[in-house]
C-alpha cells in the first residue's frame, strides 16, 4: 500500500499512524493445503506445509532459525523454472517482506525467515537455477531464460505471485511490501527500484551488485596481475606478508586523521598515501618485509581504478583493513587458508564466461579489453541496475536505505557512492526519499572491527509507515550476542566525527562533522 496522497495529507497521516498502532493480525481464511488447487497463470504449487513451530536448519551460509508462530509454507514454480518460497503466518501484520540472493543465487535465503515470527508474510527465490555453490555460473550458459530470470525477471515475478498468494490466504492485499537484500540482493534492490518501482514500498540495498561487466571486469583486471599463470592458480602474486605489511603502512599514513588510533578509518578516501614509499626488495627478490615491482602492480590494481578507453569502468576500492581475515585476502588477493583461488577470480571469470562471452574457455590472462564497452551491451542489458533516475520510485512514494561497509572487499563501496551522487545529480530531492549509509571498518555486508548491525526492517517500516527518515543510524557491534560498540552514521555525505573526549566505543562520542 502507498501512503495517501489526497489534499488532506495532514489527517491522512494522523489516521495511519493511529491506524499502525493498534492494528490487529489478520487471521488466514484460507487453509494451507487448499493451494495446491489454487490457478493462477503460469504458477505451479508443488508443495503446501501447515506448521505449528519449526527449525529452519542451518545451512553454509545462514544460521539456523526458529519460527515460534504456525504458518504455512508454500513452494512453487513459476514460469518454466523460477522456484519460490512463501511463508504465510497464522497471525499475519499485513505485510509482505522478500530478501534477495547472493552471489550467482540458485537457492533460497533464509535471511528473513526469522520476521515470520513477528507476523511478516515472507518470500524468497532461488532466481529460475539450482546450485549448492553461489560462486559457479555454469548454469548460464547459453540460456537466454536463465539470464533473463537472474538479470531482474526472477524477482518481481516471485513479487507479483507472493501477492497473489498473499491476497488468497488472508483475503486481503498486503498494507505495505518490503524488499531487503545485500550483495548480489542489494544489486536487486536497485533494480526494483529502477525497473519495478510499484512492486515496493520500502526497500533497503546493502553493498548492492549492480554493473555486472564492470564488476567482471575489475576483478579480471587485478587477477591478470595476481595470478600470471592461468595453470598455477595456487600461487598468487600477492602474499598475506605483503598485507600485513601494507595494512601497517596505511593505517600509520591514514589513522588518525579521525582522531582516533583505531585502525578503522572514517574517511578511507581523504587519505592518499603514496605507494612509492613501500619498501621494495633487493633486486627484485620476494622477502616478507618488502614488496616485488609485480607485487607493487598488482596491489596498484586493487586500489585505481579500472579504465578502458578513456572511460573508467570500476573505481578503486578504499583503504584500510587489508590483512583483517576474511577481507581482501578471502576476496582479491587470494592468501585466505579457506578458499583457493579469490572469490574474485570465480565471480570475475564466472560473470565473462557464462554471462558475457558464453564461453567456458575465456582465459582471462588473454583478455586486453578491446571493444569492451560493445561486447558487454548486451549483458549490461538485463544485468545492470546503473540507472541514476529514481523519479517513478519517488512517485510511486517508495523509500529505499542503501548501505556498504567502506572497507568492503567484494563490492567497492566507491561503485555505490558514484552510483548515489549520479542519482543525486538526476534527482535533485533524492534525500527525501533514498538515503546512502556507509560504515566504517565494516566488510561485505557485515564483518570486520566496525558496527555492522542496525534492524533495517525496523528502519525502513519507521520511515515508509510512520514518516521516520533516519537522520542518523546507530549501527552495533555485536560479539557473542552481547553489544561491545555503537557507532552512529549520517546518510552521505555527511559524516560522524569523534568528539575527541569520549568513549569511542559508544555512539554518543561522535558528532556531526561541519
Amino acid at each position: 500500500m502507498k501512503p495517501c496522497n489526497t489534499l488532506l495529507a495532514f489527517a491522512c497521516l494522523l489516521f495511519a499512524t493511529i491506524a499502525f498502532s493498534q492494528e490487529k493480525p489478520t487471521k488466514t481464511c484460507k487453509p494451507c493445503e487448499s493451494f495446491k488447487q489454487l490457478s493462477l497463470p503460469d504458477v505451479t504449487i508443488e508443495k503446501t506445509e501447515a506448521l505449528i513451530r519449526d527449525t529452519i536448519p542451518a545451512s553454509q551460509f545462514e544460521p539456523a532459525v526458529i519460527i515460534n508462530t504456525p504458518f504455512c509454507r508454500l513452494q512453487g514454480i513459476i514460469g518454466k523454472e523460477i522456484a519460490f518460497e512463501l511463508y504465510l503466518p497464522q497471525n499475519w501484520n499485513g505485510r509482505f517482506l522478500m530478501s534477495g540472493n547472493g552471489g550467482f543465487a540458485g537457492r533460497f535465503q533464509n535471511s528473513l525467515t526469522p520476521y515470520i515470527s513477528q507476523g511478516f508474510a515472507v518470500a524468497a527465490t532461488n532466481t529460475g537455477h539450482s546450485g549448492f555453490s553461489e560462486i559457479q555460473a555454469d548454469w548460464a550458459l547459453n540460456n537466454m531464460e536463465r539470464q533473463l530470470n537472474f538479470g531482474h525477471l526472477a524477482v518481481h515475478r516471485t513479487t507479483v505471485v507472493s501477492k497473489s498468494l498473499i491476497n488468497a490466504a488472508y483475503c486481503k492485499p498486503p498494507s505495505y511490501s518490503y524488499f531487503v537484500g545485500c550483495s548480489r540482493g542489494g544489486g536487486q534492490a536497485l533494480m526494483e527500484a529502477q525497473r519495478y518501482p510499484d512492486d515496493y514500498d520500502g526497500i533497503v540495498a546493502g553493498a548492492p551488485a549492480f554493473g555486472w561487466p564492470a564488476i567482471g571486469a575489475k576483478g579480471i583486471s587485478i587477477i591478470q596481475k595476481n595470478y600470471l599463470d592461468p595453470k598455477n592458480l595456487a600461487t598468487p602474486v600477492i602474499t598475506q606478508d605483503n598485507l600485513k605489511l601494507l595494512q601497517e603502512f596505511v593505517c600509520k599514513e591514514c589513522d588518525l586523521q579521525d582522531g582516533l588510533g583505531d585502525c578503522i578509518l572514517n574517511e578511507p578516501n581523504t587519505c592518499k598515501p603514496d605507494f612509492g614509499k613501500l619498501p621494495r626488495c633487493p633486486g627484485n627478490v620476494a622477502g616478507k618485509d618488502c614488496f616485488t615491482e609485480s607485487q607493487i602492480s598488482a596491489i596498484k590494481a586493487i586500489f585505481d581504478p579500472l579504465v578502458v578507453d578513456g572511460k573508467q569502468v570500476y573505481p578503486g576500492y578504499p583503504l584500510g583493513l587489508e590483512a583483517i581475515e576474511g577481507g581482501i585476502d578471502l576476496w582479491i588477493a587470494g592468501t585466505s587458508p579457506f578458499l583457493k583461488p579469490s572469490l574474485h577470480y570465480y565471480f570475475s571469470t564466472g560473470i565473462f564466461k557464462y554471462l558475457v562471452y558464453n564461453n567456458p574457455d575465456f582465459n582471462y590472462q588473454a583478455y586486453n579489453f578491446n571493444n569492451f564497452f560493445r561486447e558487454t551491451a548486451y549483458a549490461s542489458a538485463y544485468l545492470d541496475a546503473t540507472n541514476p533516475d529514481y523519479s517513478a520510485f519517488r512517485n510511486s512514494k517508495g523509500k529505499m536505505i542503501i548501505y556498504h561497509g567502506w572497507n568492503d572487499p567484494a563490492l567497492s563501496a566507491n561503485a555505490t557512492i558514484q552510483h548515489y551522487e549520479e542519482a543525486m545529480a538526476k534527482n535533485p530531492d533524492l534525500s527525501s526519499f533514498i538515503r546512502l549509509y556507509l560504515m566504517p571498518g565494516v566488510l561485505h555486508c557485515a564483518g570486520g572491527p566496525g558496527a555492522d548491525y542496525v534492524d533495517y526492517v525496523q528502519l525502513i517500516r519507521d520511515w515508509v509507515e510512520k514518516g521516520n527518515a533516519p537522520e542518523k543510524v546507530v549501527f552495533e557491534k555485536k560479539e557473542n550476542g552481547k553489544t561491545v560498540m555503537t557507532r552512529p552514521v549520517y546518510p552521505y555525505p555527511k559524516v560522524a566525527v569523534y568528539d575527541g573526549k569520549g568513549d569511542p566505543k559508544k555512539e554518543s562520542s561522535f558528532v556531526l562533522k561541519k
